[in-house]
């Protein structure tokens, strides 16, 4: 949660509702392994290069995270790969399994969060945070291509994959047949050398 870039969090009840949710998802996922709090202030290094403040400052994201999947202790510190990425494959699969449990946890409950920080401030145009496992209710099952015909979000893909390489090798025949006419044109204005014998 913010702040990234200084040792404190914000304050206010979009604050207070991040914990609440960042320390349910630790009980829920993490096994209550992860640090909770400012990204600059809980892990013992300020996390530049991260656009959390910026989004939850200017953009004003009402819930802006950064996190840490995953931290070796004992990895040296000349290994960054060690530290930051588990190495056998169990802890990979139990990284992997827990975060993707977190990360929709987070996409179905956070709106309710949002909505309940909303209800209690007075808000100029309040509007309803619909979470994305609503908003993509059945968006997996059937979509209409551009054709108006009903497939599966899989087929259509695979046709819009298709239509891009075939324009791809429409251009890559064309530009090699470019490149073909100018190296024989440029063959033929090279004025050729006589052989001189020594």
């Amino acid at each position: 949660m913010p702040y990234d870039h200084r040792n404190t969090t914000p304050p206010g009840l979009y604050s207070v509702k991040m914990r609440s949710l960042l320390e349910d998802l630790n009980r829920l996922h993490c096994h209550n392994r992860c640090m909770i709090g400012s990204g600059g202030g809980s892990v013992g290094y300020l996390a530049h290069g991260t656009a959390t403040d910026y989004m939850y400052d200017v953009v004003r994201v009402p819930m802006a995270f950064t996190f840490e999947i995953y931290g070796d202790g004992e990895a040296s510190s000349r290994d960054c790969f060690k530290m930051f990425n588990p190495t056998d494959l169990a802890t990979y699969n139990r990284v992997l399994s827990d975060w993707s449990a977190a990360f929709f946890t987070i996409f179905k409950v956070a709106p309710k969060h949002i909505d309940d920080v909303s209800s209690q401030v007075t808000v100029s145009s309040p509007k309803k945070w619909e979470s994305m496992d609503d908003y993509l209710e059945g968006y997996l099952m059937e979509r209409s291509s551009r054709y108006g015909k009903k497939m599966e979000v899989l087929d259509l893909g695979m046709q819009e994959i298709r239509t891009y390489f075939r324009l791809f090798l429409l251009s890559f025949v064309l530009l090699m047949f470019m490149f073909c006419s100018r190296i024989s044109k440029s063959k033929s204005l090279r004025p050729s050398m006589p052989s001189i014998s020594l």
